[in-house]
């Protein structure tokens, strides 16, 4: 398998990342070419278009690796090719070209806290406790009475351990069974995982998202984790409350010290590549945000992270605050990347609807808040659309987390079903076969080509909001300092030299008037798209889900 040499780019911006906005592609769902229902690279590359038309800055694409699909390529056989139902390296190779030649830059999912058992390393690592590979994947003896060497919960449900008849011990399991961990301790996985990665660097690859970062490590003494205790630091759920992994506060089985090395030595791999990035995925209750500050300090491990902290169902002035401010407070040098909606969490404006015609103005108002935050964004496809959560039945899931804890929790594929791109063609012009999920009736009218060019769309909207922020220096890296109001009123600066904004949102479902918070010194008033705030005698007039942009 031969290697293609990196891209040379005309200009260097080794902070490109900075502030950056990036479109999430969740290939198995964007579009499917060949007609078997299944999302592909060649689809990816007939949309670029769209998604350059956006404005954003970058594409992240989940997993496309030669995968079991067990959990939809989160379980990777082959670090190094492409997943025939996707494609081909050489489809690869045209979409990464494409891609430059539109401007964007290409992130890719590398999911390597663990492989499928179907990967040949753990095929290898299985077949006796002498072989070369013996130790690459986390390998316990059971407890004398033959259970599971500690408690150690699984993600998706029961024990984190497996047992395995030839060896005749237990591996370590985050997520599924089928996903065993691999054992970080051992320098030689470390090697091989940083072998896998700079392939992908010579290729051209722009940056890498590490799935579940600070899952890497576990504790060799394989510890028991202590109950989960309401106001510890820990406190805060990464999985739904149905689940007993909740129930535990994870002390030994992430997030271990050893982790901040490896992080050394795989920035020290990008270091060798001009203008690439990282950004973690951090999944560690309400220790995320001291995780990301020990990730991202120093200039020598992640460039950003992104946590969960948004991601749940509270869209208040008050929560949005804390998080910023926690991570402003906690991070002094690292950089955070914000997102409402991504594959794992079910869409934002399904959460933060009270009712289904607030969707359109709760979408509008959102982008308008996310693009206003210091940090980098994410977008997730179908958010430029104002997509709700699908409603599945049972017998349409796919995804393993809902199948297990149905009907408690629905799982993810609601938030996962295909794009829309145009509500009179057969399946929404997804698809010309049967979709792996069902195209759900109510997203035909929000489709893409609905939208297009349609003044007031939510499509138009994210737009005209996604150019402001690149008009304005200060909301790529300028400081944000937040200002006191009521409690439905979210309030705050955006600084960088000269350039100096205000932004005040109301996310109150009726109209709100409320005093200048900085005095009278603001100099005009910025039509930022779809805030229509009015400044009157020192006094802001909101409507509701409305905001005010100015000067000072």
């Amino acid at each position: 398998m031969t290697k293609k040499p990196a891209v040379a780019t005309k200009t260097s911006n080794p902070d490109w990342w900075r502030g950056a906005v990036i479109y999430q592609v969740y290939p198995r769902s964007f579009q499917d070419t060949d007609g078997d229902g299944i999302g592909d690279i060649r689809g990816i590359i007939q949309r670029l278009p769209y998604i350059a038309s956006l404005g954003v800055d970058a594409i992240w694409l989940s997993p496309f690796f030669t995968s079991p699909q067990a959990d939809m390529g989160y379980d990777v056989s082959d670090y190094c090719d492409v997943d025939p139902m996707f494609g081909t390296l050489a489809d690869f190779d045209a979409m990464m070209s494409e891609a430059h030649r539109l401007g964007l830059k290409v992130i890719i999912d590398q999911v390597i806290s663990h492989t499928s058992d179907q990967h040949p390393w753990f095929k290898e690592s299985r077949t006796s406790r002498d072989n070369a590979k013996a130790d690459w994947y986390v390998w316990a003896a059971a407890k004398p009475d033959g259970t599971a060497p500690n408690n150690w919960l699984s993600v998706f449900g029961g024990p984190a351990w497996e047992w395995d008849g030839v060896r005749k011990q237990y591996y370590m399991h985050n997520f599924l069974a089928s996903q065993p961990d691999l054992n970080f301790h051992n320098r030689d996985v470390q090697d091989a995982v940083l072998a896998a990665t700079k392939f992908w660097l010579d290729r051209g690859v722009d940056g890498f998202r590490l799935d579940t970062v600070n899952y890497y490590f576990h504790d060799k003494e394989l510890r028991d984790n202590p109950p989960h205790m309401p106001d510890s630091e820990d406190a805060g759920l990464d999985a739904p409350d149905v689940n007993p992994y909740g129930m535990q506060s994870h002390l030994y089985d992430k997030t271990q010290p050893e982790n901040v090395e490896f992080l050394k030595r795989f920035r020290a791999l990008l270091e060798e590549y001009p203008d690439r990035t990282t950004v973690g995925e951090v999944g560690d209750g309400a220790r995320s945000l001291k995780t990301v500050a020990a990730y991202t300090s120093g200039g020598d491990k992640l460039h950003m992270c992104y946590t969960f902290d948004l991601l749940g169902p509270d869209f208040t002035p008050s929560h949005i605050r804390h998080c910023v401010d926690s991570f402003q407070r906690q991070v002094k040098d690292g950089w955070v990347c914000w997102a409402f909606s991504n594959h794992d969490v079910t869409r934002h404006v399904s959460r933060f609807i009270d009712k289904p015609e607030e969707r359109g103005p709760v979408a509008k108002l959102a982008i308008n808040v996310l693009a206003s935050l210091r940090g980098s964004i994410c977008l997730y496809q179908g958010e430029e659309l104002g997509l709700p959560e699908a409603e599945l039945t049972f017998e349409d899931l796919r995804d393993p987390y809902g199948i297990r804890f149905w009907p408690a929790f629905k799982g993810r594929d609601g938030c996962r079903t295909p794009m829309v791109w145009a509500a009179g063609e057969p399946q929404a012009d997804f698809s010309t076969g049967k979709p792996w999920l069902p195209v759900p009736a109510d997203h035909l009218p929000l489709s893409a080509g609905a939208q297009d060019g349609e003044e007031g769309s939510v499509l138009s909207h994210y737009r005209a909001v996604l150019a402001f922020r690149k008009a304005h220096p200060a909301l790529i890296q300028g400081d944000i300092e937040f200002l006191d109001t009521n409690e439905d009123v979210l309030a705050f600066t955006r600084c960088l030299g000269e350039e100096r904004l205000l932004f005040v949102f109301n996310l109150r479902r009726g109209p709100q008037d409320i005093a200048l918070p900085l005095g009278n010194p603001v100099k005009d008033r910025i039509a930022m798209p779809g805030l229509a705030g009015t400044l009157v005698d020192g006094e802001i007039q909101l409507g509701p889900l409305d905001g005010f942009c100015a000067r000072f």
